[in-house]
């Protein structure tokens, strides 16, 4: 998870609207430095940490709700529902993870390898390497004295079909919802309420 940007030009002695927009629009900006990101439903940590953005704004806006605009109301639900929905696509990241994990799958990842290597002490997880499971998670699923049967193999492949069909519906929806809100201009609405 991408950390928090920090918070500078705040005054002790100013009004608390006045350092709330200050800490809104940092986490605006830092919400629209992963819009890149939009376009490829593959960046998965990147949407991840759009999602925490996301988040971080909505909750700077929640926090402050008394001495901002009413304007903020409408836009905190739009950031809700940017928030739900970049945080079903994750659970379906990892779920598919999951499965592809109990099913042995080749294109888990080396980063599985590296989080089990880890889990198990026996090398150092690469500098910068960010995991999506946590290494005792993997260290269990891919204990080899659980390997699944055929009729539960056969079961595990379908859900992992299903799951990865869901994500794609996900991803889809929330697209086209961040789209609508660009074609609006909900940056710009943002900052506009930040300013009222």
């Amino acid at each position: 998870m991408a950390k928090a940007r920090p918070i500078t030009g705040l005054d002790t002695h100013a009004p608390t609207g006045k350092n709330a927009r200050i800490i809104a629009k940092v986490r605006l900006e830092e919400l629209y430095s992963w819009e890149q990101y939009v376009d490829n439903p593959y960046y998965v940590r990147e949407l991840h940490n759009l999602r925490i953005a996301t988040k971080r704004l909505r909750y700077t806006l929640e926090v402050f709700e008394e001495v901002l605009s009413e304007a903020c109301g409408p836009i905190i639900k739009e950031l809700e529902q940017i928030q739900e929905e970049l945080g079903n696509l994750h659970d379906s990241d990892v779920m598919i993870a999951l499965l592809r994990l109990c099913l042995g799958s080749q294109d888990s990842g080396a980063i599985y390898e590296q989080a089990l290597a880890h889990a198990n002490g026996t090398k150092k997880k690469a500098k910068g390497a960010k995991l999506l499971l946590p290494p005792e998670l993997v260290r269990d699923l891919v204990d080899l004295a659980a390997v699944p049967h055929v009729e539960e193999r056969y079961g595990l492949e379908q859900l992992l079909y299903q799951q990865q069909q869901r994500r794609e519906d996900l991803y889809t929806v929330f697209r086209q919802h961040w789209y609508q809100l660009q074609a609006r201009d909900f940056r710009r609405e943002i900052v506009a309420a930040l300013e009222a």
